[in-house]
């Protein structure tokens, strides 16, 4: 897939997941039963990713080659999911008011450990 398609398909996505959070926030109390707080978790984090993805993709093409570029994409993406795991995980965590200080840096030291164990598998 060429690079337009593929950023014109994650907009496509992000903003749909951006839709559906807003209607999740709007119209169904994601407070309500289980299934809601699923749904809102899920585009929250869909959302997200979305966005850090186009936003690392934009920082890298300004700063690297363009022979570069697939391994961008790859590096991008892998980023983008392992922040919003981050946010998503915390929000989780607020939700359930279990959100402590400690409990949010070990949240990041996991995701960190995962990040250092793909840049040591490259």
């Amino acid at each position: 897939m060429a690079l337009k398609g593929y950023l014109w398909l994650v907009r496509i996505i992000s903003l749909f997941s951006f839709f559906v959070l807003v209607f999740i926030i709007t119209q169904i109390d994601p407070e309500k039963n289980w299934q809601s707080k699923m749904f809102f978790f899920a585009a929250f984090f869909f959302a997200l990713c979305g966005v850090l993805n186009l936003f690392f993709l934009r920082l890298r093409r300004k700063n690297m080659r363009e022979e570069m570029l697939g391994e961008n994409i790859i590096l991008s993406f892998r980023q983008s999911i392992l922040l919003a795991i981050l946010a998503t995980g915390l929000l989780f965590l607020q939700s359930l008011r279990m959100l402590a200080w400690w409990d949010g840096m070990l949240v990041m030291a996991g995701i960190f450990l995962v990040e250092l164990y793909f840049l040591s598998r490259e």
